[in-house]
């Protein structure tokens, strides 16, 4: 029988340190609590998230091995970067992000179900509302194709999801994603965990130990609030030399 502290719904930054995460179910922490803006910001500073189904109480996490982008060291692989090179697409930030959500949530093929519940749903766009939580999105036209959402704390970026309708859809957001982070003086990208599609674009793992105090630097740090509506950012033609 697993045994987790539940969190006191009277303080939404209360949470035991991450380094007591389980090893199996491997970064299991915490349980109960609620999605309000201070509980999800104060979990995040501690490099900790939220990852749970229906039916399930609210479970958080914080893995032993975090997955990881350098946003100096993309990888474009060359078959993407030909591509790339042709794509009359573009790309915006937050200009759909409740679309871009639901997008995520959608049914994929060989999964059961989505760990993006209403509630979740509601949770983030609250954030996206504060100008916490933003989305990056790729545009064949009016067309949305593809696109990442996730949460900026002071300059760094927790990437929660991504989806695709038209081939390389998703990879053009996280790209251009980086791309901008990049140049914003935002060196790391949070992939939580890992998968072989992350790794082909750069992805890394760090142990906790090493991810848990630069976690805490860079969201200390300042950076400019807000939407993301009016930044300019890289296009797809752009992202051939971002490696």
């Amino acid at each position: 029988m697993i045994r987790l502290p539940f969190l006191d719904p009277a303080r939404p930054d209360a949470f035991p340190p991450a380094e007591r995460a389980l090893r199996e179910p491997d970064g299991l922490l915490a349980a109960g609590g609620d999605l309000s803006p201070e509980r999800l910001l104060a979990a995040y500073r501690r490099g900790i998230f939220p990852w749970y189904s229906d039916g399930e109480p609210i479970l958080w996490w914080s893995p032993a091995r975090r997955t990881l982008f350098d946003t100096r060291a993309m990888h474009v692989p060359r078959r993407l970067a030909r591509w790339l090179r042709h794509c009359a697409w573009t790309i915006r930030a937050d200009h759909a992000f409740g679309e871009v959500m639901r997008a995520c949530a959608a049914p994929r093929a060989k999964q059961r179900g989505t760990w993006i519940t209403a509630e979740m749903l509601d949770a983030y766009e609250r954030l996206h509302a504060l100008g916490h939580a933003h989305s990056v999105e790729a545009w064949d036209g009016e067309r949305l194709v593809g696109g990442i959402y996730g949460v900026a704390l002071g300059r760094m970026f927790f990437g929660e999801s991504m989806f695709s309708v038209e081939n390389n859809g998703s990879k053009v957001a996280l790209l251009g994603l980086a791309a901008a982070l990049r140049g914003w003086g935002w060196p790391l990208l949070d992939a939580q965990v890992a998968s072989d599609h992350l790794f082909t674009l750069g992805a890394f793992e760090w142990p906790r130990e090493e991810f848990l105090p630069r976690v805490a630097e860079l969201t200390a740090l300042d950076a400019e609030g807000g939407a993301w509506t009016g930044r300019p950012l890289p296009q797809p033609r752009e992202l051939v030399g971002v490696a």
